[in-house]
Order: C-alpha cells, then structure tokens, then sequence
C-alpha cells in the first residue's frame, strides 16, 4: 500500500464490537483465563497482553502503522523522543563502549551524550558525519553505534545515511546505525532503507501534529527486537493507551499534512530569501522546518519573534499550526555558546515550524514584522 493508504489503515486491528475506530483499551492489567496462561504469557510462550507497562492493543497497532510507514519490521512506542534515544542506545552501550555523533543534534540530545553517557563510562565523539574522513578516523574497535539527525535541528544540515553506513559497516558489521528522522518523517526519508538499524520519532511533532502529546517511537528490523524490548521493559519506559490513541488520531493525516507543510514552507523559504533584511535561510527542500538568520543579527530576530501576530512563540515544532523560537536561548539552550556559534546556532539564528495555514496569511505576518525591525 502506498504511504497514504497505510496511514489510514496499515496495522487495523478490530475488537468483537464492530467498532470502526480503534478503541482505547484504557488498562493497567490484563486477565488470564488461568493460571497456565499467565505464566505462559510471562515466559514468552503465548502471545497476549499482561501489564499495561509492558504493552498494550494501543501500543500496538501505533508502532504498526508507524513501522509500515518506515519499511521496518517492528518497534516500540516511548513516552518522550528523548526515552526513545535513552532506552535504545542504554539497550546497545556499555561502560567502555564508543558512541559517535554529529556537532549539530538537538541540545537536550546533546545534553544526555555530553553529560549522561560519560558518567557510565561511554565515550562520546561529536564530528562532523558529513566529512568522510573525519568519520573514518573517529571509528575505533570500541566504536558500537552511530547516532544521526538529518536533517538536523535547527541548522536543516544533512547527513548521507547511506554513504555513513557504508563506512561504518566496512569498519565493522556490528556498528548500529540510529537516526533521528523527526524532521523528514518517513514521508520523505525512510532511514532502515538506506543503512540504519534504526529509525526513531520524537511523535510530538509531524507524527502527531496536533500539539496535545508528548511522545516518541523508534522501528527496526525483528534482529534488533529483543535486545531492545527487554530494556523498555526494564527501564518502565511506557506510553500510556490514551496517548498512543491521539497520536495514532494524528498519524491518519501525516501524508497529507506533509504535502501542505511543505508547499506552505517553500512559499515562506522563497519570501524570506527575497527580503533585503534576511541573510540567510537554511531550508533542506521538503518538510515544514527552516531556520533563518537577519541581517541585524539577534536584535532583528528578537524584535521578529516579539511581533509576529499569527505565529506561536513556542517550542516544539511540526503542529498544524505555525510556530517561531529562538534556538540559542531555548532548545540549544544547554549547549555552550562558544561550541553553538561553531556550529552554526548563532544568537540570531531564527526556527520556524511552518504550519497550515494559508500561506500568503504567513507570509504577511512575517513581514509585517520584519517591517518592524
């Protein structure tokens, strides 16, 4: 099925109701028919459901759809994009192990690899992942996972999933290949495809899009399940029934709010790129994110951000409506500014989530504020 039609029906599960919509199976346990079946479900031997932490239908049939969306075999539902990166890389590091990454991650991201892992004895090398060399010489036998954002937040860099996983693979076979893909979704980049091991959402954002939860997801091939699974299980990292009902809500217009995100963005990237008080526009072609500098700097973007009228001044990004931050003092806030500035997040760096609305009513709120400036 094409990408729009398993939005719509990929994964359906139907109840001895009838029902038409999904239902939300609000349940912390589950009941055996008896005792053989309980301890048969604990052990692994039949399939069912037991504890709501450790899966549930909602769970279930969300990860589904998000999977076949990806071209992957399974995965998992967490309760933020941050317990999805944790748990993983938890499930596949240990103390003395090597994680690499790329300077330009989101801060929180960057936060958890520069002042979490160390303290489990990981070591974490942040290079550039598009510099075929620097990636090579970053490789060593304590090398076990690569961890990529492309593109990334809130710079749009882009990184090769395919060209990366070829060198690494040839270093060696047993390095996980994890990607970010929050931003593209898998309407636009499907990463297991293309060499990665693993595909992983902050579901807050386009796979939700409606700005009402806090989620992330992560698909894999069923090589990858059990090492994973197990230490979701251990860690208690569960989404609750009801959230996973929302997001599977949302999940139903992804292909098609993809397609407006991005006609939308691409009329705003063509306006600012034309105003004489913009510098720059940072903008990879497709999805609703870009970034953007002025030429005054970051008492131009500060003035922009304090008079947009229809623009939201939040953070978050891929809701149906359009919202506006500053980088440098909220999102990437944690990392140093002499390593953001390095790295491209300037103080008068600007992100925009373009949202649905008609663009031209965009456009101007935009400008009727940068005619402010």
């Amino acid at each position: 099925m094409k990408p729009e039609t398993i939005a719509l029906h990929g994964g359906n599960e139907h109840t001895n109701y009838g029902e038409h919509i999904f239902p939300i199976f609000q349940n912390s346990t589950y009941v055996f028919k008896d005792v053989d079946q309980g301890a048969n479900r604990f052990a692994g031997k039949e399939k069912g459901y037991v504890y709501g932490r450790l899966g549930h239908p909602n769970a279930d049939i969300l990860i589904k759809r998000i999977a076949l969306l990806e071209e992957a075999e399974t995965g998992q539902i967490y309760p933020t994009g941050m317990a999805a990166i944790s748990t993983i890389l938890l499930a596949i590091l240990k103390k003395g192990d090597h994680l690499i990454t790329d300077s330009i991650i989101y801060g929180c991201t960057d936060s958890l690899f520069r002042s979490v892992f160390p303290r489990y004895g990981i070591k974490v090398s942040f290079i550039d992942t598009t510099d075929e060399q620097e990636l090579k010489q970053a490789l060593t036998k304590e090398t076990k996972a690569i961890f990529l954002e492309t593109p990334a937040n809130p710079t749009m860099k882009e990184v090769d999933i395919e060209k990366v996983s070829e060198i690494c693979r040839g270093y060696n076979s047993e390095i996980k290949i994890m990607v970010d893909n929050t931003f593209a979704t898998p309407i636009y980049q499907k990463p297991i495809k293309l060499g990665a091991d693993i595909s992983m959402h902050s579901c807050t954002k386009f796979i939700n899009g409606h700005g009402d939860v806090v989620a992330g997801a992560a698909v894999f091939n069923q090589e990858m399940a059990e090492q994973v699974q197990r230490m979701q299980v251990d860690l208690g990292t569960a989404t609750s029934p009801f959230d996973c009902w929302l997001m599977l809500r949302g999940l139903k217009t992804l292909p098609v709010r993809m397609e407006r995100h991005t006609k939308n963005a691409k009329q705003v990237v063509d306006f600012l790129r034309q105003h004489p008080k913009v510098e720059k526009v940072n903008y990879p072609g497709y999805s609703g994110l870009l970034s953007f500098e002025l030429t005054s700097g970051f008492h131009g973007g500060k003035h922009l951000m304090n008079n947009v009228k229809l623009a939201t001044l939040a953070v978050s990004l891929g809701y149906v409506d359009t919202l506006i931050q500053h980088p440098a003092s909220m999102t990437h806030a944690v990392i140093p500014k002499e390593q953001r500035e390095k790295i491209g997040i300037t103080d008068g760096l600007v992100r925009l989530s373009v949202g649905l609305e008609a663009a031209e009513d965009i456009i101007n709120d935009l400008k009727q504020s940068l005619d402010k400036t």
